[in-house]
């Protein structure tokens, strides 16, 4: 099984958008990550990033894409499904299987709402199709750190919120370092993508999605709430849902089935 690991970047906009690809199948996988994107791109990682897409790389060649570079100044969720849309064309990619995960799930529901054409099967995982209450207090805190360069708060927050007691076990022991890990030079990035968020409503137009869709959520939520997955469920027309008892918003990270799930729904 060959990895083929590649970087690359697309200009859109007057910017650049990078990308990391891997694996060398017929078929094409699209990975739009969540908010920790705005803390640090896919750029130069696509070695790094591969591992866990392993179980993908015969059928898919898988792309994981990062918001673009230069973001403007109220830049919202459904211009970065624009941007995303206009850049899988510029790859010559006209159809593929869109995963999003938080951030990317609202991404995701976009270019499939705007973009029907370029969406195959869409999985969203960990994600809403609007604001919550629970949401919109984490996002509050989060900006809050962000806006006074707290990093260690944001990440010890961010962990709390989205890892289950058993992980959480483990992962503290980092926390008096965790301020020094990843801290970007500036929280620019990561402030427009929270603001994005907060600015956010698809729920009125998700019943437009029309391609087979499945939804993964974890009923132990702290950020975007369980709730959330059950009502794009119900809105979203030929969609299933999985539920992951005991897990979180890191469902993605925690669940050893995860990829295997969604290779099986996209395969």
């Amino acid at each position: 099984m060959g990895w083929n690991a590649k970087n690359g970047s697309v200009p859109i906009g007057g910017t650049n958008m990078s990308y990391a690809s891997f694996g060398q199948g017929e078929r094409t996988m699209v990975i739009l990550p969540g908010l920790s994107d705005g803390l640090a791109t896919v750029k130069g990682k696509a070695l790094l990033l591969a591992r866990p897409y392993q179980v993908f790389f015969d059928d898919f060649t898988v792309y994981m894409f990062s918001r673009k570079d230069d973001m403007p100044e109220g830049y919202t969720i459904r211009d970065m499904a624009e941007d995303q849309a206009q850049v899988l064309k510029t790859l010559g990619i006209d159809k593929a299987c869109v995963l999003g995960v938080s951030q990317g799930g609202m991404i995701a529901q976009y270019l499939a709402i705007d973009h029907p054409e370029l969406v195959e099967k869409l999985v969203i995982a960990v994600s809403a199709s609007r604001p919550h209450q629970i949401s919109a207090e984490r996002m509050r805190n989060w900006l809050e750190f962000a806006n006074n360069g707290d990093h260690k708060s944001l990440m010890i927050d961010t962990a709390e919120n989205s890892y289950s007691p058993e992980y959480l076990e483990k992962y503290r022991k980092i926390y008096p370092v965790i301020g020094m890990i990843g801290k970007p030079k500036d929280y620019r990035r990561f402030l427009k993508n929270a603001e994005a968020i907060i600015g956010f409503n698809a729920y009125d137009e998700i019943d437009k999605i029309k391609c087979p869709t499945l939804i993964i959520g974890g009923e132990d939520d702290k950020i975007v709430g369980p709730e959330a997955s059950y009502e794009m469920r119900d809105r979203i027309p030929n969609s299933e849902l999985y539920m992951y008892d005991g897990l979180g918003h890191a469902a993605y990270e925690e669940a050893k089935d995860f990829n295997k799930r969604i290779f099986e729904f996209f395969k």
